[in-house]
């Protein structure tokens, strides 16, 4: 298969997974579990948050040093794909009081949205040379960013009035929709994209080689300082990132909090959001190509740094919007630079289980940290300060990251690539391949 269809039915999964990250995380279920379910606890939603990403974060690194080992990414991404869709179909059955029930298949259907990424992500370095590992996590964070635009409209269309009787039932319905439309859209990538290819034989006893991998790999980061720019990545990242899920958890809530948005505006702040992010992917996934990954996340957090200063003086649903354009146009081409960054610092034939720890212990453990120290800080003061918080996080993520030094590609390698591109051209030009 040509690499360009490969890329294209990788994408395609990211077009999937968003409609629960959206519909479930961040607009709808988060509000109608914290509002309607559990009766206004909103300590109950960051539980659930905080849980499910402990869990999944343990989970990771071991997760990915099994694949490394055994070759089977495919079929633990396929796994969790079903325990993340099968939860958040039964999400239909959360009713007022079940609040027991609604948090037993959040947990359960986000870590396996989380876990599965370890997996989805370790496929970018099999799918393209180093120089374009920008461009295609960006192809990847664009298409999410189109397929939660996508559900968003269908579920907006669907929903009645606030005041219609059946109100809540259509917004179970909407979870329904999001698992359907993540297990459809996600088929491609398990029928049409192949492990990468092995160079080192499989182990039978993957398991336990894989928890020692993991272990291993650990102390070689973090005791040993065998890879200092991996360790000061990490470190950034899980603070920065720490920022952005927390503001993805809690955008919503504040939005109808400090501004009394209703349902239909808080959709559409989260539309135009999606709408400015699948241009940030796209338009930074370039410039990650032409600058770095490195010079291009930094770019991202001085942006972010504006929203959370926009945030705490925002007084009206326009100058809202505004601050959500802004943090569209980060949000996406933050994430993906972060990953072909961390494609760029990772050994070969460590991807999976060296993702592990980017997507594990600092991508969903710093979830835990930062929606606590926001309900603290809200709790204690109000929303605007505790946005305004946030942006502590993302300015020492910031000055972490400039010691992070970027390996550069060598030349030869790279007039290589050139050639192989012009031959895949000359051949796609002539009908053949």
């Amino acid at each position: 298969m040509k690499s360009r269809s490969r890329i294209f039915f990788w994408t395609l999964f990211d077009f999937a997974n968003t409609a629960f990250s959206v519909i479930i995380v961040t607009v709808i279920y988060s509000k109608y579990f914290s509002n309607y379910v559990a009766g206004g606890k909103k300590w109950l939603w960051g539980l659930a948050v905080s849980i499910s990403m402990i869990i999944s974060a343990l989970l990771s690194p071991p997760l990915g040093a099994i694949a490394d080992v055994s070759r089977n990414r495919k079929r633990f991404l396929l796994i969790f794909t079903i325990i993340s869709v099968a939860c958040t179909a039964f999400m239909f059955y959360v009713q007022k009081g079940d609040i027991f029930l609604g948090l037993i298949l959040f947990i359960f259907a986000n870590i396996g949205f989380e876990s599965g990424l370890v997996f989805y992500d370790a496929f970018l370095p099999s799918l393209t040379e180093k120089k374009n590992f920008g461009r295609v996590s960006g192809y990847g964070f664009a298409m999410g960013y189109v397929g939660a635009l996508a559900v968003l409209l269908i579920v907006m269309v669907l929903l009645p009035p606030q005041s219609s009787p059946d109100y809540y039932f259509y917004i179970r319905l909407s979870f329904v929709i999001a698992a359907v439309f993540f297990m459809f859209f996600s088929l491609p990538i398990f029928l049409f994209v192949s492990e990468p290819q092995i160079t080192a034989p499989v182990k039978k006893n993957a398991f336990r080689i894989g928890m020692h991998k993991s272990k291993e790999t650990l102390k070689a980061i973090f005791i040993h300082k065998q890879y200092p720019s991996i360790s000061r990545f990490l470190l950034a990242f899980f603070l920065y990132n720490d920022a952005i899920l927390t503001i993805i958890a809690f955008a919503s809530i504040f939005a109808s909090g400090i501004l009394k948005m209703t349902d239909e505006q808080v959709i559409f702040f989260f539309i135009i959001v999606q709408s400015t992010a699948v241009g940030g992917a796209f338009i930074f996934g370039i410039v990650s190509d032409h600058i770095g990954p490195k010079k291009t996340i930094t770019i991202t957090l001085i942006i972010w740094l504006a929203v959370v200063i926009g945030a705490y003086f925002v007084q009206n649903v326009f100058q809202f919007y505004f601050v959500g354009l802004l943090a569209g146009l980060s949000i996406g081409s933050s994430q993906s630079c972060s990953r072909s960054l961390m494609a760029l610092l990772t050994p070969k034939e460590r991807e999976a289980e060296f993702f592990g720890f980017y997507d594990g212990l600092f991508g969903k453990s710093s979830a835990v940290v930062g929606p606590l120290f926001y309900g603290i800080i809200a709790d204690l003061s109000n929303q605007r300060l505790a946005a305004l918080a946030i942006g502590l996080f993302f300015l020492t993520g910031l000055i972490i990251l400039q010691r992070v030094d970027v390996p550069k590609i060598k030349i030869e390698d790279e007039k290589l690539m050139i050639e192989n591109e012009g031959r895949e051209m000359h051949i796609s030009q002539n009908g053949h391949g």
